[in-house]
């Protein structure tokens, strides 16, 4: 089992939850997070005084999924979410030791 985080613009969720799902991954977990990379922020205008945004809007995917279908699903999130501009985010995959459905008490595969 393999945990996947990929950290997007809020934009293209849509693209990536469709591209998931043609792909039969239907389930994940979305978070609205702030931060920066190589893009580090910009400069913005507010009644006339200039100030820097350091943190940026962006959306954090977890996925939790087998590990047979981990690069089908890496493709899919960067061929939904690229915009080829700076910022368009990053993947990281994890391993995931043990998986528990707190309703039916199934682990393992079986509970993803």
């Amino acid at each position: 089992m393999k945990l996947i985080t990929a950290i997007i613009k809020p934009f293209k969720l849509d693209d990536v939850r469709d591209a998931l799902h043609n792909i039969d991954i239907h389930g994940m977990t979305v978070t609205e997070v702030k931060g920066y990379g190589r893009q580090k922020g910009h400069t913005e205008m507010y009644r006339g005084a200039e100030y820097v945004v350091d943190f940026l809007p962006k959306l954090k995917l977890e996925i939790a999924i087998s590990a047979d279908v981990v690069e089908a699903a890496v493709e899919a999130i960067i061929q939904s979410a690229q915009t080829g501009k700076i910022g368009d985010g990053k993947i990281f995959v994890t391993n995931i030791e043990q998986t528990v459905r707190i309703r039916t008490g199934e682990s393992g595969a079986e509970a993803l």
